[in-house]
């Protein structure tokens, strides 16, 4: 795998990985013969989308310049 060209370019194809995966998360459906006590959601897929959110909006913050290196740190 070769390193990208620059930052945000990678943060780029990240951002869209991250929303592809996190449409595919929440559209995934149970089959519809699935009984309705095995159709309630499952606490794993529900932590997993929470990570992916909030992956998302790290990315976001990286796009727009919000380096956690950029504040000053707090003692």
């Amino acid at each position: 795998m070769s390193s990208p060209t620059n930052d945000n370019e990678f943060l780029y194809e990240l951002e869209l990985d991250v929303r592809t995966e996190l449409t595919q998360a929440e559209t995934a459906l149970p089959a519809p013969d699935t009984p309705a006590a095995e159709g309630l959601p499952d606490p794993d897929t529900e932590r997993y989308e929470v990570s992916l959110r909030t992956l998302l909006g790290a990315i976001e913050a990286m796009e727009d310049g919000s380096h956690a290196d950029d504040h000053p740190s707090q003692a």
